[in-house]
C-alpha cells in the first residue's frame, strides 16, 4: 500500500552527476593519486576536544588531519583534499533503567555508530547498514573492559557517535576509470581507530570511573605507487586507503596503556601471500601488524591524555 501524504523516491539507486573542473573523461587527464608524504611510522596530526556538547553528561570531537594533491591541471584550484575523519561522541547517563527492566549488578553499555548521510561519496541511508552495526559492536567491545560497570548497578549508559566525515575506502579515480584495485571497506579500520579514542574522552568528560583511557591504533601492509613494477609491501601507521594502491592487510586494537591490556582486536586481509606478485610475504606477520597497531594507539593516547588534561585544568578554574 502506497503511502499518499509523501512522495516517494524511485525504487532503485541513482547516481547523481557530478560537476566539476578538476574531473576528465581521459584518465590520463586525471590528477595522480596522493602519495603519502609522511613516513611509515609517524602518524596525521589529531585534533581532540571535550565537552561540545553541553545537554550530554559527556562529549568530545575529533578530526583527523585530511590528505590532499596537488591539481596543476585544474585551473583554480591549488589542492584537493581527499578524505579526512571528523566524529562527534556524546555520552548519556549513568541513568537508572526503567522498572521492567531486570536488575543488573553493573551498568549496561549501549554502543551506537552512524555515519551522517554525507559522510562519504556514497550517500549513505537513515538506517544503519550491517557496517555501522558492527563498528558499534566492536566499539562496545572496546569500551566494555574500561569502565568500571559493578559501581553503577541497575544503570546504563549510551554512546553515541556521529561520523560526520568518514574515510574513503579507496581512491575516488580509481572509481572514474583506471580499476579499483579493491572493493574491501578498508576505511572502517581507520574510523574504528577514531571511534575507540573519541568515545574515551567523552566518557572520562562524563566522569565516568574507568581503569584507565583506551585509545585506538590502526597498522596497515600496503603498496603503493601508481604505476610500472609493482612495489614490495611496506608496513605503516595510520594508513590512508586513498594514498596507497592497495592494502593487503590492516589490523586496529583498543589499548590500555597503563594496564599493558588490548581490549579489542580486529584484523582483516592475508599478510602469508601477495595476491598480486604471487610471492610470499614474510617481511611482517600478525604479530608485528599488532604490535605497530599498539605504537599507533600510543601516539593517539598522547593526544588523548593532553586533551583531558587541558578540560580538567579548565573544569578546576571554573572551582
Amino acid at each position: 500500500m502506497t503511502d499518499r501524504r509523501r512522495i516517494n523516491g524511485p525504487s532503485g539507486g541513482t547516481s547523481t552527476p557530478i560537476y566539476s573542473s578538476y574531473l576528465a573523461k581521459d584518465p590520463k587527464d586525471l590528477p595522480e593519486r596522493p602519495t603519502r608524504t609522511r613516513p611509515p611510522n609517524v602518524l596525521r596530526k589529531m585534533f581532540l576536544k571535550t565537552g561540545v556538547t553541553p545537554s550530554a553528561s559527556g562529549s568530545a570531537y575529533l578530526e583527523l588531519e585530511a590528505s590532499k594533491i596537488p591539481t596543476s591541471n585544474a585551473p583554480g584550484l591549488s589542492s584537493l583534499s581527499t578524505s579526512g575523519l571528523k566524529l562527534t561522541c556524546t555520552v548519556h547517563g549513568p541513568r537508572p533503567l526503567p522498572k521492567s527492566a531486570p536488575f543488573s549488578p553493573h551498568i549496561i553499555l549501549t554502543t551506537h555508530v552512524k555515519y551522517a548521510p554525507f559522510a562519504t561519496r556514497k550517500r549513505r541511508g537513515y538506517l544503519r547498514d550491517a557496517s555501522e552495526r558492527d563498528l558499534g559492536v566492536h566499539l562496545e567491545t572496546a569500551l566494555r573492559g574500561v569502565i568500571i560497570g559493578d559501581r553503577w548497578p541497575k544503570s546504563g549508559v549510551e554512546v553515541i557517535i556521529t561520523i560526520l566525515e568518514g574515510e574513503e575506502d579507496q581512491w575516488w579515480g580509481d572509481d572514474i576509470g583506471r580499476g579499483a584495485t579493491s572493493a574491501a571497506e578498508w576505511g572502517m579500520m581507520s574510523v574504528l581507530s577514531g571511534c575507540i579514542t573519541v568515545a574515551s574522552a567523552a566518557i572520562a568528560d562524563a566522569g565516568i570511573d574507568c581503569v584507565d583511557v583506551v585509545a585506538g591504533g590502526v597498522a596497515a601492509v600496503v603498496r603503493s605507487g601508481n604505476g610500472g613494477k609493482a612495489p614490495s609491501p611496506t608496513l605503516v601507521l595510520d594508513p590512508v586507503p586513498s594514498e596507497h594502491k592497495d592494502i593487503i592487510a590492516a589490523c586496529i586494537v583498543g589499548y590500555l596503556p597503563a594496564r599493558d591490556e588490548i581490549t579489542d582486536l580486529w584484523v582483516k586481509g592475508e599478510i602469508g601471500h601477495d595476491s598480486q606478485s604471487g610471492n610470499s610475504i614474510q617481511s611482517s606477520s600478525y604479530e608485528e601488524l599488532a604490535d605497530n597497531a599498539v605504537q599507533a594507539a600510543l601516539g593517539s593516547h598522547r593526544v588523548l591524555v593532553a586533551a583531558l588534561r587541558e578540560t580538567a585544568d579548565v573544569k578546576i578554574g571554573r572551582l
